[in-house]
């Protein structure tokens, strides 16, 4: 793994912006309270790129600012220090003999535009605690414990998602030639931070230093809160399937073009999303099928559209599932296609199989869950992609769920309960203390 990394963070500008900050947090004893403080807190300037709503960009000032402020907490809690290649945050709690293999507990610090404070933040945060606990009882075990803060998960800033997971895992061949909005590249953004794009696969982890990836995560969605559960064990992450659909058809004034003559490619491409919530709907239940992009030209009230692009992410809980139901809306596209005289194109742009979480790593945690709550740990199927399933491929992981009201996330409304997140963080502890061996997983 690369040396660490100095970032250069305009601290002048930071301090300023702190003054009109709320109180740091203020509760002094580990806990989910103090964890929900500490997410609340990095929800405002300088942690977010934007004054309205929640913004915090990969290598953004905002980014580099909470970098700063969670690397603090994590060197209070007992944990050495360090910024990988990739600009990740990675605090480390050394094991009984030194050089040990790692139990790896991560999540992302960036955000969507206008987000909510707990995504991806939460976990990182809920990583802290757990080590602060161990420390202040003075608990070291057989394996190291290492948290790390993600800069890229969300695809925010650059068009690429779960960039610096990737890099981790080793599953980056190479760094990709992206820009983003303003048009400065990632090396660019790499080196305005003092980090060198020409090391960032050193980021990478060999598989014997790692036990295994832990990720705790809000759920994201409405079923811990309907069933009653606080928290829930992730058996598997969906596969997704993300398309470009292109229609086009024939431009035409809509006053004198008949009816029955038209090659309306906004007509087209609505049947074809109606049908795609049909195909879904007649699913299983773990099948969801979303259009939430689309483009339509001319664009004038009065031309009838002759060219339309839309997006369609397919999820599934398996392979088989997804890709069953990919090849039925492809056919059916087809056919409403030809139908109405319209050429259609489809391009398939992101294909993530589904990751299982580890059998055995998942009866631990499910034993935990059941040794805090009382209740038989809830078995959720994670229709959102997480860093989980790109750390598969380093290492065996797992997933808990933290119940979120209303189910609502990547929204500023995203909340959570203070004693859902103490369950949630005594369920960490409890399944780090009964985690076996290297040579047992």
């Amino acid at each position: 793994m690369a040396q660490e990394v100095t970032f250069f963070i305009d601290l002048l500008t930071l301090e300023a912006c702190m003054q009109i900050l709320p109180n740091v947090p203020c509760v002094a004893d580990a806990s989910g309270k103090r964890a929900v403080q500490r997410c609340d807190f990095l929800g405002h300037i300088p942690f977010s790129d934007t004054s309205e709503g929640l913004f915090r960009s990969y290598l953004s000032s905002a980014y580099m600012a909470s970098v700063k402020q969670v690397r603090t907490w994590m060197e209070e809690a007992g944990m050495h220090c360090r910024i990988d290649a990739a600009g990740n945050l990675i605090g480390r709690y050394e094991a009984l003999t030194p050089n040990a293999p790692a139990l790896l507990i991560g999540s992302h610090l960036d955000s969507v535009k206008n987000a909510g404070k707990y995504d991806g933040t939460l976990g990182v945060i809920l990583g802290i605690e757990a080590i602060a606990r161990f420390h202040a009882q003075q608990k070291r075990f057989p394996f190291a414990i290492e948290i790390i803060g993600f800069g890229d998960e969300e695809g925010s800033r650059f068009p690429v998602s779960m960039l610096t997971s990737r890099a981790v895992a080793g599953s980056l061949d190479t760094l990709p030639n992206v820009q983003d909005t303003q048009g400065t590249s990632i090396q660019q953004a790499l080196q305005e931070r003092g980090l060198d794009p020409a090391c960032y696969l050193e980021a990478a982890y060999k598989p014997s230093q790692v036990l295994a990836y832990f990720e705790a995560h809000i759920e994201q969605g409405p079923v811990l809160e309907s069933t009653g559960h606080a928290v829930g064990l992730v058996t598997s992450i969906a596969a997704q399937y993300r398309f470009k659909v292109t229609m086009k058809g024939m431009a035409g004034h809509a006053g004198t073009l008949p009816m029955h003559l038209r090659q309306d490619a906004l007509a087209a491409a609505a049947e074809a999303i109606c049908c795609i919530e049909k195909i879904a709907q007649s699913g299983p239940n773990d099948l969801v099928a979303t259009v939430g992009q689309m483009s339509v030209k001319p664009g004038a009230p009065n031309i009838v559209p002759g060219w339309v692009e839309f997006s369609i992410d397919v999820r599934a809980g398996t392979e088989d599932v997804r890709n069953t139901a990919a090849e039925t809306l492809t056919h059916a596209l087809q056919e409403i296609s030809q139908k109405r005289g319209v050429e259609m194109q489809l391009t398939l742009q992101h294909d993530l199989s589904a990751t299982q979480c580890n059998p055995q790593l998942s009866n631990i945690l499910a034993a935990s869950i059941h040794t805090v709550t009382g209740q038989t740990a809830y078995p959720l199927v994670s229709g959102a992609g997480h860093d989980a399933m790109i750390m598969a491929a380093l290492a065996p992981v797992c997933m808990l769920f933290i119940r979120c009201e209303k189910g609502i996330s990547h929204n500023p409304a995203e909340a959570v309960q203070d004693q859902d997140v103490e369950t949630a963080l005594r369920v960490m502890c409890d399944f780090i203390q009964n985690i076996p061996s290297e040579k047992a997983i």
